[in-house]
């Protein structure tokens, strides 16, 4: 059979030469495939699986050690090629410059003062890693055959990441040797550290993303080895869970849509300079310029000389931090748990109920959300509980009574309650129902709070106990604030308060205010935006023929960019602007607060 080859690293930057059996190194490879595409396990039996395909990916890592790739030198030492490079590509550094932050990792510090809402920095088009780019790189024959890097821009964008980082010519160069050498998603975790998000409602998301990442990993390791148009790309001497994992990691963490140069479609891109802003509370202020053919960053405050430059990330709860960007966010007023309710197809109810939520543009079994702010429940949740505690009656009269048509559109509004019984019961689920979520944790939140106070708590384990701390918190409020709504309710009954009157001119109010808009045919918010960012780099279902390339799933961006005028915190009503000059596409920001 004659002697057995063996890989050899040869790669840009430096890594330790590597011997390992190709058969041998294979066939692992092929058992990870293979367990990752496997059917999904039972419920409860996640974890285990969890923890086996750990151990394959461990094994695998194990005899690649020394095969990925590290360039000499530190991150920051790389600092000023950026800029330097930034300025020769024509964006703007004349006001800011990179510093460290302490526990928040690297940012942009203003070098002199900024008004709010200025156009502090501009990246040209020329700057971005992007899907195109991809397609007119080395990786282009590969794609030009490959579903899923058609079908998924993420995955396109992270193996074009891996080419450019192994090519010395690489226009990319000096931004990706800025890149974090690792990261603090939950890939990098250890398994003692993911166990502390055990009975959190992030776990799920948690396994299915490394479950898939992995899956990715063994799928795209055999197309580099196998694949004729992948011959010539720099990957097949070394390509490493590692090297796979740190760049999955670095495009979940910091990928964007951004219109495409005719402005027909919009591509993901990763963005140099920009994604070295950190996140605070606030607004989007960052739009694409297709006149001028960059992204634009207008400043979210005043900002003094020497302080640091923030944006906004998006409405995203701590939860969705964690998974796609590897850090948790004290001060964040949009945190959130999930909470999965519907009417059930056996109740005797169920058709009058349905049809009340279906006029209200509700669905009669659907993901809502608990908020961290007061009250905890929003105009949707407040419809659909009113309707799933409605008597016959009650139903009745939303449904052919009097204005019954008017009248579902005080569904979601505080100040027309249904009847005070039908207020004392939703109030009564909705503190029974965060009770009994309570008690699915193994630990209390004093337990919690103990274990943070420990000096020698790992970066990972601190973030997975404050998230699970922060979900038991909006539930403890969620109790105490249906226990308080209960009792003022039954107050209301036993002192016969009258309902408040519901007439025909109070459609008008509920209009023009914004906590009391009418629900018809609104989407429910917590599928509008949070929902569709949960789907992740890591949705492939690899097989041996390919993967089905229906869907285009986004790793941490938008699926939906609106196309308006710039919108800033002093004026939402803003005239659009001549498409044909000068469009602007919002889109989000995905960098990691402690590892930007």
């Amino acid at each position: 059979m004659g002697k057995k080859s063996r890989v050899k690293t040869q790669k840009s930057g430096t890594g330790a030469t590597a011997a390992v059996s190709p058969k041998e190194m294979m066939n692992l490879i092929s058992e990870l495939l293979q367990k990752c595409s496997s059917t999904a396990p039972s419920p409860g039996k996640e974890w285990e699986e969890y923890v086996q395909i750990r151990a394959l990916v461990e094994k695998i890592r194990k005899k690649q050690k020394g095969m990925s790739v590290s360039f000499e030198g530190t991150r920051e030492e790389f600092f000023s090629e950026l800029m330097a490079w930034a300025t020769e590509c024509g964006a703007s550094c004349d006001c800011f410059e990179i510093s460290n932050f302490a526990d928040e990792g690297y940012g942009l510090k203003a070098i002199r003062d900024i008004k709010a809402e200025e156009l502090f920095l501009w990246v040209p088009r020329k700057m971005l890693m992007t899907v195109e780019s991809a397609k007119n790189s080395v990786l282009g024959p590969l794609y030009s055959q490959d579903r899923i890097l058609q079908a998924m821009g993420n995955v396109t964008l992270a193996i074009h990441l891996l080419c450019e980082r192994a090519n010395p010519s690489s226009p990319w160069l000096p931004y990706i040797k800025t890149l974090p050498a690792d990261y603090d998603t939950p890939l990098y975790f250890e398994e003692d550290e993911v166990r502390h998000l055990l009975a959190t409602q992030a776990i799920q998301d948690v396994l299915s993303q490394y479950k898939n990442t992995a899956r990715q990993y063994a799928y795209f390791y055999k197309v580099i080895h196998t694949h004729p148009n992948a011959s010539k790309l720099p990957l097949k001497d070394a390509f490493t869970f590692d090297d796979y994992r740190w760049a999955v990691s670095s495009v979940m963490t910091r990928q964007n849509q951004i219109p495409t140069a005719d402005g027909s479609r919009v591509t993901l891109a990763l963005i140099p300079l920009w994604d070295m802003c950190n996140h605070t509370n606030g607004l989007i202020t960052t739009g694409y310029n297709l006149e001028d053919d960059r992204c634009e960053f207008m400043a979210l405050k005043d900002y003094k000389e020497a302080e640091q430059i923030y944006i906004f990330y998006g409405t995203r709860s701590n939860a969705e931090f964690v998974i796609h960007n590897g850090f948790f966010f004290e001060d964040n007023a949009h945190d959130r748990v999930k909470i999965k309710l519907g009417v059930s197809k056996s109740e005797r109810l169920y058709a009058m109920k349905a049809e009340v939520l279906a006029r209200a543009g509700i669905p009669a079994s659907s993901i809502f959300a608990l908020h961290c702010s007061e009250p905890p429940i929003s105009a949707q949740l407040l419809a659909f509980l009113r309707v799933f505690c409605m008597t016959e009656e009650e139903l009745r009269d939303y449904l052919v009574g009097d204005h019954a048509i008017n009248k579902i559109f005080t569904l979601g509004n505080t100040e027309f309650p249904v009847s005070w019984e039908n207020e004392i019961k939703l109030w009564t689920f909705l503190e029974t129902r965060a009770a009994l979520l309570l008690k699915t944790y193994k630990t209390t939140s004093e337990e919690d709070r103990s274990m943070l106070e420990k000096p020698d708590l790992s970066l990972h384990s601190r973030i997975a106990i404050k998230l699970r701390l922060a979900e038991k918190e909006i539930l403890e409020r969620a109790v105490s604030c249906g226990r308080a709504k209960r009792l003022h309710f039954q107050k209301q009954l036993d002192e016969g308060i009258p309902l408040p009157l519901y007439e025909e001119s109070d459609i008008a109010l509920l209009e023009n205010a914004d906590a009391k808009l009418p629900i018809i045919l609104r989407k429910l918010e917590e599928e509008d935006e949070h929902v569709q960012e949960e789907m992740s780099l890591a949705q492939i279902k690899p097989d041996a023929a390919g993967l089905d390339s229906s869907k285009t799933p986004v790793l941490n961006g938008q699926l939906t960019i609106k196309s308006k005028s710039f919108l800033n915190k002093q004026n939402k009503t803003k005239k659009a602007v001549d498409f044909s000059l000068k469009v602007f596409f919002f889109f989000f920001i995905k960098c990691s607060l402690s590892m930007s």
